[in-house]
């Protein structure tokens, strides 16, 4: 069988060192350039060798990369110009390597023609993608996992006879001509495919590197790692983060890269397009896509068709299910467009899947906070621009801590698709599996235990030893229950004094030193940044808290103590419970929640299913946990911010309410009622917390009005359902103030 050996030379430099390698490795094959080849006229049994000069940077600091200082010089290591080639050949030897694709036959590479391509395409372009490609994952070889990048994605994509079928079935839906919308689609392609140079990547991670590089310590879970590698054998990897900062997906790239792993096509809004780091981004991998497109059915399927490719050929894809950063510290609700696209290729594809890996990422402190508490508490939100990209980098000079890359358990999104039966509800559920899983991954830093603690104490200064003692119960219990907590030391003694100090430096604390002890406080009307803090750990104890409340109403004799229906009714209530805090929190299915709760009362009350309920018992158990309430502590903001919406609502008396109104009058609303004593956490005063609260009502159809004309009363029913719950917290605090008062006499021996 004749063989040519399939050039992909740009220089004689290039070609003279692939024909040297040739006459070692195949001596008996011709040497050819594609356009020196007449595919028609070449026997159908030749073997065409996909053949490349990969050129690799020198070696600085142990590893082949390109600096910045080569871009400044307008120089590309990788693709060095052809009058360097030759002296770099000469001196460096070690930095020219050739390498092979996977040989196919002409008819073998007809046959893919036929089966992949479009009627009329080229296979003369065919045969050069396909060439390209094999090299490709050849070069991967020698340059490692980490530059493997989609190349000729436009080309492949529109050349495919799926494209062109599914693009003339829109068209005919459209009431175009077909033609019109393929240039369409390939046009709109054009506007957010992004192209992976690895000079551009290894520019990026150096530029951004140096953002968060001396900003923060780095730390990922490595055993995780070793199974995420395992996986990617295989999977294509969807990581699904969540999402705090701006520099999320270079920390999450930079880890990726660290252990070799294949890099993201990251997906992100255009508004963060900045000249230039937006050209260098688009062409490492950076996918920007318009933030909202519902309304152009060219650019869906553009985009869907993009995504399909991603999916079908196992490249990995990040982006952020919340759609934007969190203002609260806690994970927003997920979006589903993008989600809904991977769906539909896993399931149009045969025998495609993803597997979707829910990622954690958490900081120490963040320089972000502060404008996202105050977005959250009406200010306006700056737009993203060229000076605005100077001053966050400006910021980021300082060291800020640990930042942590976590990962929750990776599934299938096929199984989980299947798993979550049809209907509309069924992309929900995947997503909830995803927040859920995230929260679960989420550690516990001694920022967020430390701010946990003090916004639920009484809003006076504290010393340190005091906070100590706050934080003992709190990481007692977190190590009872497993949760991935704090390094202990860091809420103790020195440690607790460097935690303290880093609260303090970003203003979350102030301290005073005027007296015989340091003392720290909240600073004053930066209570919605302490909440930011604590919110990034406070999922960790809502079922617990939901358990509380369920004991105090069987304590207040809402509900029968007798076994089977104590059981019943306790169930009951917990889920009550749970659909007034769902758009607050993500809970797992039914059962799994339930089953949780039944951990929690095991911690509470070992004997709880043996020894029967009674009102003194249930009592005495709630007043013998001293530290360790966690309800008023975890759910009063919320309470709290449903409270200000509930109230609105009930002044509108049967009338319709809009969505913005209320979130504005909710802002004056809360600020007075904070005044006047009423609502007790300052950080409830927020949009985003009035917006959950909104959604809450709109899903319980208290926003318009319905036909039976009774929303009126539904309105102050809820309102009264949210009272209830706020008298349950106040009951919870009388017994917090009963443990202290027992505390202090045990210590005095009384």
């Amino acid at each position: 069988m004749a063989s040519i050996v399939l050039a992909d030379v740009r220089t004689a430099c290039e070609r003279q060192v692939v024909a040297e390698w040739v006459a070692v490795n195949h001596p008996d094959a011709q040497l050819r350039t594609l356009s020196e080849i007449d595919l028609a006229a070449t026997d159908e049994s030749t073997e065409l060798i996909p053949a490349r000069v990969v050129w690799l940077p020198p070696v600085r600091k142990g590893e082949r990369r390109v600096s910045v200082a080569d871009v400044l010089a307008l120089s590309n290591p990788r693709k060095p110009p052809a009058f360097r080639q030759e002296m770099i050949r000469k001196k460096s030897p070690d930095r020219v390597r050739v390498v092979q694709g996977a040989p196919a036959t002409i008819e073998d590479l007809h046959g893919r023609y036929r089966e992949e391509t479009a009627e009329g395409e080229s296979f003369d372009a065919f045969v050069g993608v396909q060439a390209a490609l094999a090299a490709e994952r050849a070069e991967r070889q020698v340059v490692g996992d980490r530059y493997k990048v989609p190349r000729l994605v436009a080309e492949q994509i529109g050349a495919s006879a799926r494209f062109q079928a599914n693009a003339a079935k829109l068209a005919a839906e459209l009431g175009r001509p077909a033609a019109a919308v393929v240039r369409e689609a390939t046009d709109k392609m054009g506007t957010f495919v992004a192209t992976q140079s690895r000079l551009m990547d290894d520019l990026l991670s150096s530029i951004i590197g140096q953002l968060h590089e001396r900003t923060w310590t780095v730390s990922a879970d490595l055993d995780t790692m070793g199974h995420l590698r395992t996986l990617n054998k295989t999977h294509g990897l969807v990581f699904l983060p969540s999402h705090r900062s701006y520099v999320d997906p270079f920390v999450l790239a930079e880890v990726l890269r660290r252990y070799d792993f294949p890099p993201n096509m990251i997906l992100g809004g255009d508004n963060l397009q900045l000249w230039p780091l937006s050209a260098i981004a688009r062409r490492a991998g950076t996918i920007f896509i318009r933030r909202k497109f519902g309304t152009d059915p060219v650019y869906k399927f553009a985009m869907r068709s993009y995504l399909s490719f991603i999916v079908e050929k196992r490249f990995n894809l990040v982006w952020y299910i919340e759609g934007g950063r969190s203002r609260t510290g806690k994970l927003r609700p997920p979006k589903l467009g993008l989600l809904s696209y991977v769906a539909d290729a896993v399931a149009h594809l045969d025998g495609a899947d993803v597997m979707v890996v829910p990622t954690s990422i958490v900081y120490d402190q963040l320089h972000e906070i502060g404008a996202m508490a105050a977005e959250a508490a009406g200010a306006k939100k700056r737009p993203e621009d060229l000076g605005w990209l100077l001053r966050y980098a400006k910021q980021q000079r300082e060291y800020l801590g640990n930042a942590r890359v976590r990962f929750g358990e990776p599934f299938s999104l096929r199984q989980a698709l299947t798993d979550a039966g049809e209907g509309k509800a069924q992309l929900e559920k995947v997503a909830f599996r995803v927040m859920d899983e995230i929260n679960s991954a989420t550690p516990i830093s001694a920022t967020s235990l430390a701010g946990f603690a003090i916004l639920g104490a009484e809003d006076r200064a504290y010393t340190a030893d005091e906070i100590e003692r706050i934080l003992a119960p709190l990481l007692s219990y977190i190590d009872r229950r497993g949760l991935p907590g704090p390094d202990p030391s860091t809420c103790r003694g020195l440690g607790l004094l460097s935690t303290l100090g880093e609260l303090t430096d970003a203003g979350v604390l102030t301290r005073y030193d005027g007296g015989t002890d340091q003392v720290w406080s909240i600073t004053p009307n930066n209570h919605p940044i302490a909440a930011y803090y604590r919110n990034g750990a406070i999922h960790h104890f809502v079922d617990r808290a939901i358990v509380e409340l369920g004991l105090l109403a069987a304590d207040d004799g809402l509900f029968s103590l007798r076994d089977e229906e104590f059981m019943t009714a306790g169930q009951a209530e917990a889920l009550r419970i749970r659909d007034l805090l769902k758009f607050e929190f993500f809970f797992p299915v039914k059962e799994e929640f339930l089953h949780r709760l039944g951990a929690e009362l095991d911690l509470i009350s070992p004997d709880w299913r043996t020894e029967p309920p009674t009102a003194e018992r249930i009592h005495e158990t709630l007043l013998g946990h001293a530290g360790e309430l966690f309800a008023r502590r975890t759910l009063q903001p919320f309470f709290d911010a449903q409270l200000v919406v509930a109230k609105l609502l009930v002044t509108a008396g049967d009338g319709s309410v809009d969505k913005e109104t209320v979130l504005i009058e909710g802002l004056g609303l809360g600020r007075q009622l904070v005044l006047q004593g009423v609502v007790r956490s300052k950080d409830s005063v927020s949009r985003e917390l009035y917006d959950a609260a909104y959604q809450l009502a709109e899903n319980r159809g208290l926003v318009t009005p319905s036909e039976t004309g009774d929303i009126a009363e539904r309105r102050k029913a809820w309102l009264a359902e949210v009272e209830e719950m706020r008298s349950r917290l106040t009951r919870i605090a009388q017994i917090e103030l009963a443990q202290a008062r027992r505390a202090a006499d045990e210590a005095a021996g009384r």
